[in-house]
């Protein structure tokens, strides 16, 4: 099967509106830029977004946001992102906030199959409101359920044309697991390789996860804020 693309605009021809959407990257690092400016040129709307954060108001999500595209967000931290704020409290976009680690978790379940877990975390608050409660050795539980996409975009650092991805750094947090989540997978790389030039040992989500790949092109890399310390002279 062949797997490479031409672009993203080719890699998301068939996302519509209406589809779920898992996007990786942690905070603005590692975030699948072309995918998202392809779906902004795309126009396609009500989607529901899966992410841990939601960009800022003029990069990665925050683009998305700003044209009205996007319906429903599960994530778990939007400090950075003023429209998000303006959107969620006058009830134009709907959001379910969780903490970061049973968002992880509900990934990755969803990556193995498994339709539900238990936690502890956000038992007593506002998280666990309509969810299951249950009690083990003494200790308050809820259920979380796993969560599925219609596509998972993720952004790797190293790829080559079957499909195998290496991602670098902080950029793995929750690329992985939803690379493994999505039923189609879409991998934007820096670079693209041909089989056998990746080393096995180093190879993070294989190949026969991703459904289409490309070669990306002009990064941003953006910094979500940079905090710098002043000179003592």
């Amino acid at each position: 099967m062949n797997k490479v693309v031409s672009s993203a605009k080719e890699a998301i021809t068939d996302v519509k509106d209406g589809a779920a959407l898992m996007l990786g990257g942690f905070g603005l690092c590692g975030i699948p830029e072309n995918c998202i400016n392809a779906l902004v040129e795309k126009g396609v709307k009500n989607l529901y977004c899966i992410s841990n954060n939601a960009g800022v108001d003029d990069f990665g999500l925050g683009l998305l946001l700003h044209r009205k595209q996007i319906k429903k967000m599960t994530s778990s931290y939007v400090g950075e992102n003023a429209e998000f704020e303006r959107q969620l409290l006058s009830g134009e976009l709907e959001v379910e906030l969780i903490p970061q680690g049973t968002l992880a978790t509900r990934i990755q379940m969803a990556a193995m199959g498994i339709p539900a877990f238990f936690t502890p975390a956000g038992y007593g608050t506002e998280v666990a409101v309509g969810k299951e409660i249950r009690e083990f050795d003494g200790k308050k539980y809820l259920m979380e359920k796993a969560l599925h996409a219609d596509f998972a975009l993720v952004k790797a650092w190293k790829g080559d044309t079957m499909g195998n991805l290496v991602f670098r750094k902080t950029t793995r947090n929750f690329s992985t697991s939803m690379a493994k989540a999505g039923n189609v997978t879409i991998a934007e790389v820096e670079e693209l390789v041909q089989p056998g030039e990746l080393d096995p040992d180093h190879i993070h989500v294989a190949g026969i996860y991703v459904h289409r790949i490309f070669q990306g092109n002009d990064y941003e890399k953006r910094i979500e804020r940079k905090t710098i310390r002043i000179a003592q002279l």
